[in-house]
């Protein structure tokens, strides 16, 4: 699995935030050990710890959290930033560096949540069944990629761009905007209950240092995957930066967030 560059996931912590599903923390807590009894959490392809950091400070303490990455570097900045429960305590903090796609269900025993985000996407469906096969307590997967991509003002190159991020997306195998199907049919399979949510990046003005460096990569990627794109692409790229920076340009970025209780029946 390729790694994220610290600055990319500094620049889209906000954005992650805003977006997340918080809806789905209501089931989730029913779900969670009692009230004073510890929860272990594992963050899979933890990154830098963003979701670390907004999510320990919705669930009770207190928390001990395992930060799993195959980048060592990242592991190293998750680990230095704090992480507070929701009454105002320190979590604990443990890294784990190894490939996630690894993991088995002994590794996971004690476990009482795993989360993870902006992963499935990232995956093949094979990865996917055996993180799913591995998890057996309440999982919280959140911003996978889901194919939909709303620029405003609209222009007649939005649809190809889209089009050919999607296939490079699904390249070598990987699920790319295919995750939000894939993984809840995986996961029902082993019995557990799937609540999805929608989780879109809306990026206005405020947000322009993060919509450039979007559409820098998107339609990069686009262009990796058709090369015969290039030369409109880069014109493209071009009115859209321009845009962006005069402050005229807004976008929507669908991803899902995914809730899966194992045992469930509701």
């Amino acid at each position: 699995m390729t790694g994220y560059a610290p600055t990319w996931l500094a620049l889209r912590e906000d954005a992650d935030a805003a977006a997340r599903a918080g809806e789905l923390l209501v089931p989730l807590r029913a779900h969670l050990p009692p009230p004073g009894e510890p929860l272990v959490i594992w963050d899979l392809g933890c990154g830098t710890g963003a979701l670390g950091r907004w999510l320990a400070r919705r669930l009770p303490g207190p928390q001990h959290w395992v930060l799993h990455d195959s980048d060592p570097g990242l592991l190293e900045e998750a680990r230095a930033n704090a992480y507070r429960t929701a009454d105002g305590t320190p979590a604990t903090l443990e890294t784990r560096e190894g490939d996630l796609t690894e993991l088995h269900a002994a590794d996971l025993v004690g476990a009482s949540l795993v989360t993870a985000s902006a992963l499935l996407d990232v995956l093949t469906a094979e990865q996917v069944d055996g993180i799913a096969a591995a998890a057996c307590c309440p999982a919280l997967l959140t911003l996978s990629v889901a194919g939909r991509v709303r620029l405003f003002p609209s222009d007649p190159l939005d649809a190809a761009i889209g089009a050919a991020f999607d296939a490079h997306q699904r390249r070598d195998g990987l699920l790319g905007p295919d995750a939000p199907a894939a993984a809840p049919a995986s996961i029902r399979r082993r019995g557990a209950t799937v609540a999805t949510r929608p989780s879109p990046w809306r990026l206005g003005p405020a947000q322009a240092a993060l919509t450039r460096e979007w559409l820098r990569g998107w339609v990069g990627a686009a262009v990796e995957q058709r090369p015969d794109l290039a030369e409109p692409a880069a014109e493209y790229l071009r009115r859209r930066l321009g845009e962006c920076d005069a402050g005229r340009l807004t976008a929507e970025i669908h991803h899902i967030d995914l809730l899966a209780l194992p045992g469930s029946t509701s």
